[in-house]
Order: C-alpha cells, then sequence, then structure tokens
C-alpha cells in the first residue's frame, strides 16, 4: 500500500517547523521528513533555522544535519535519503510529515521527478562557462530555456544552475518536469501557509535579527577556520556568503545584514509563487489560531489509496 504522506509547504519564515510539530503531536504517532535544502548539513543550523532540539518537542526529525557542508548533495541523492525516511516512518505505523520550502526538493521527494545521469563533457564546459561570467548570467541563461528552473534555484547556486543546464542538454526537456497534472509518488495531503507579503517581510526581517542574536557569525567564522567556508555550500548559502564578505572586510556586518534580509525576501518570493501554482495545496492562514485543526481536517477528509 502506498504510505500516506501529509505535507506542509510554504515560504521560509512562515511558520512550517512549528505547525509541523504542532500536528505531530496531536496525530498518535507522527515524524517529520525535512526537506530544505540546507538544514541538511550539520554546522549550519543558526543561518538555516534548522530545528533546535527544544523545537522539536520530541517528535523525530529526519533529513537534518546529515551531511558535511563540503559534501555536495545532489538533488537526485536527497530524493533518495527522504524517501528512504519516509518508506521507514510509514513502515513503524507513524505519519510522515514531510516539510519544505525548497520546491524542487518537495517536488522531487514527492512527485515523480526523475534526474538523469551526467555526462563529463557537457558538464566540463559548463563549469567553465560558470567560472568565465559567473553565476548570475549562468542563472539567465537557465531562466530563457527553462523558467521553472530559474524560479527554483538562486541565482548564487552555479552548481545547481549548471545541474540544471546540463540535464536540459541531455534530454531536450525542462529541468523541472513540469505535467499538467503531475503525478504523486505518495498518497498526499498538501497544506500550504499562506501568508501576506507585509508579514512575511517582517518575519524574515525578525528572524534574521535573531540568528545575529544567536551568534551566526560566530557559526560562520567557524565555517571558515574549519576550511569549510569555500565550499559550494556554504558559499552558496543565504547569510553565510554575505557574513563570509564582512569577515573579509569587502563589506560591514550592518550591510551583511540587511544584504541577508533582502536576498531572503527575493528567495521568499521565488517560493510562494512555486506553491501558488500547485492546485493540490490546501491553504491555510499562517497565524490562524485554529491552524492544527484546519491541517487535520484537510488529512482526515482524505482517504487512503
Amino acid at each position: 500500500m502506498t504510505p500516506r504522506v501529509l505535507a506542509v509547504v510554504g515560504p521560509t519564515a512562515s511558520g512550517k517547523s512549528a505547525l509541523a510539530v504542532a500536528i505531530a503531536r496531536r496525530l498518535p504517532a507522527a515524524e517529520v521528513v525535512g526537506t530544505d535544502s540546507m538544514q541538511v548539513y550539520r554546522g549550519m543550523d543558526i543561518g538555516t533555522a534548522t530545528p533546535s532540539a527544544q523545537e522539536q518537542a520530541g517528535i523525530a526529525h529526519h533529513l537534518i544535519d546529515v551531511w558535511e557542508p563540503d559534501h555536495a548533495v545532489t538533488v537526485a541523492e536527497f530524493q533518495a535519503s527522504a524517501r528512504s525516511a519516509i518508506d521507514g516512518v510509514a513502515a513503524r505505523g507513524a505519519v510522515p510529515i514531510v516539510v519544505g520550502g525548497s520546491g524542487l526538493y518537495v517536488s522531487a521527494v514527492l512527485d515523480d521527478l526523475r534526474f538523469p545521469g551526467t555526462d563529463a563533457i557537457v558538464r566540463q564546459r559548463l563549469e567553465a562557462d560558470l567560472a568565465d561570467v559567473g553565476p548570475e548570467r549562468m542563472h539567465e541563461r537557465l531562466a530563457a530555456v527553462d523558467p521553472d528552473a530559474a524560479e527554483a534555484i538562486l541565482p548564487t547556486n552555479g552548481r545547481r544552475i549548471v545541474r540544471a543546464l546540463e540535464v536540459i542538454e541531455l534530454t531536450g526537456g525542462p529541468f523541472v518536469a513540469r505535467l499538467p497534472v503531475p503525478i504523486d509518488v505518495y498518497d498526499t495531503v498538501r497544506i500550504g501557509l499562506d501568508i501576506p507579503r507585509d508579514d512575511l517581510d517582517e518575519r524574515i526581517a525578525q528572524r534574521v535579527d535573531r540568528m545575529w542574536t544567536d551568534g551566526f557569525v560566530e557559526e560562520v567564522r567557524r565555517l571558515e577556520e574549519s576550511g569549510l567556508s569555500s565550499t559550494p555550500t556554504a558559499a552558496r548559502a543565504l547569510g553565510y556568503a554575505q557574513v563570509l564578505d564582512a569577515l573579509a572586510g569587502r563589506i560591514t556586518e550592518d550591510e551583511a545584514r540587511q544584504l541577508t534580509v533582502d536576498a531572503t525576501r527575493r528567495f521568499a518570493r521565488r517560493q510562494q509563487r512555486w506553491f501558488r501554482r500547485d492546485p493540490r495545496i490546501a491553504w491555510i492562514r499562517y497565524d490562524s489560531p485554529e491552524a492544527v485543526d484546519e491541517a487535520l481536517a484537510a488529512w482526515g477528509s482524505e482517504t487512503s489509496t
């Protein structure tokens, strides 16, 4: 029987993790499977808002703090690990609650999204182009041939931009398989957190302030001292690149903080646009006092396949 999955999605800082834990505590048995592309890395907890042990509230969490930052995890590798975690949760008789704001990763885990192999010659040529013109120009190239993929990938993420262009060249089709009706891998109930732009902007600013208060600069400094700051992971993550520039004296710390806010807000806009295109998502106000009840009602209204 296909496992039944509850997914909680939405933009960064909308309260997905807290809602998922609150839902889990109301179910007889449930575990959380994260689909955040950066929370999987160890030592990057503050900047990625990885739920602390206190925030996890005794609910088992999977796919957080799995790999070291120098391991460039691919979407295909993440897909396999997340699906294995979901299957394991279901086999234990618990409800898998998938939580994420990375649209490509959520789709890779829950939809029939397949990734071809790599071609050394094509990859080498694209990486040379990246070195010549930089990630933003390569992102423009990607947007011209596959706007959906460009929406899902940060303009600073050269590695994933190259991979997307490689897949497009090898398959002759889009990197993100956009079917008229996406094919579910699991029997999934999708809950989305609806949040007005002004409220989201304010919550993002507050989150970045908390990051600084909680020691984000020191977290980045430790990464730099361990030699991992130059790896593709840390160097491209929101906030980390900005603080690295501040530590190098290229910008001030105040500038790094504001640039982090600005970049996170742009990223959140892309997240919102991605999820809004999915008609399968049932939307709940992010600040609804009945959010847990509404999510459980949606979960209970579906029948298992």
